[in-house]
């Protein structure tokens, strides 16, 4: 097994580097600097050692080794356990709720991380036993791209048209062009929101978007991700000052209304288009099979 160890720790070299390319902290703050980081760069050395050493284990017929990798399976869907629990547990403390499927499709990206990780590991320590090093590296090198294909996934921007609109009330209600969003009767609340608050219009680009835009999961995530980089004028006991996406039962669009710190509309636009498109929100009514079996 001692020609075996130059393979098996460069498949694990190249595994984890995969997985702390994958792992970045960005304006949502998750994994949070530092031990959060700690905890998944750990995991990924984890996975990176059962790919590397399950191919040398299986090219000297040690197919018992095969059970490494189940058990892995079954550890790294602990690993979306603990991320659903944590994030909902915190969800709670928020001032503009993530909401059940933004944390699921966090959860799930976090544990198929994982299985990239070995896949990575897996694939250069047999090129490295079969060809060289030099292969090995172009070998790793083709993984972490496909595995930053796999991890962007689709962004809001890609299936709607982002507009803004100014809020403005008619009698008490507050609407976002022609889209009501709440009533607000208290002339203090009016004067607030006509201060403080930012209006957007998402305008679906075809009918399955229109689906998906209308997921109270997807709704929810524009408004979390817009307060946690703008930040929110709103304390806990304010209902009047919640975000809201309301949308126009007639042709889809969604109005999106929120009250940010910082009202800079670029940048707003920005991170609206920014927002991912949630996997459990996407609906396709347009790919139905409608031919009679």
């Amino acid at each position: 097994m001692s020609e075996y160890v130059y393979p098996v720790l460069f498949g694990m070299a190249c595994g984890l580097f995969d997985r702390i390319l994958m792992l970045r902290t960005d304006y949502r703050q998750y994994p949070t600097y530092l031990h959060g980081k700690i905890i998944h760069v750990a995991l990924g050395f984890i996975a990176s050692a059962l790919g590397a050493v399950a191919v040398p284990a299986l090219m000297e017929e040690n197919i018992t080794a095969i059970t490494f990798l189940t058990v892995a399976a079954s550890q790294f869907r602990e690993v979306r356990n603990m991320e659903r629990n944590t994030l909902a547990q915190l969800d709670s403390y928020e001032l503009v709720t993530r909401g059940s499927t933004y944390i699921e499709g966090i959860a799930v990206a976090f544990e198929s991380r994982n299985y990239l990780v070995i896949f990575t590991a897996m694939i250069t320590t047999l090129v490295y036993i079969e060809f060289n090093i030099v292969v090995g590296l172009i070998a790793a090198l083709i993984c972490i791209l496909i595995s930053k294909k796999l991890m962007g996934g689709g962004k809001l921007k890609d299936i709607v048209d982002i507009e803004f609109i100014k809020p403005h009330f008619v009698n008490e209600g507050l609407y976002i062009d022609n889209i009501y969003i709440m009533n607000i009767g208290l002339p203090q609340r009016q004067e607030e929101i006509l201060k403080y608050g930012m209006g957007f219009i998402l305008k679906p680009k075809n009918f399955d978007a229109r689906s998906t835009i209308a997921n109270l999961g997807q709704r929810q995530a524009i408004l979390h991700d817009v307060a946690v980089a703008l930040g929110v004028y709103r304390d806990s006991g304010t209902p009047a000052l919640v975000p809201l996406a309301k949308r126009d039962l007639e042709d889809g669009r969604v109005a999106v209304f929120v009250l940010p710190q910082n009202r800079d509309i670029q940048r707003a636009l920005e991170i609206i288009g920014n927002t991912p498109t949630l996997e459990n929100a996407i609906r396709m009514p347009t790919e139905r099979n409608t031919k009679e079996e």
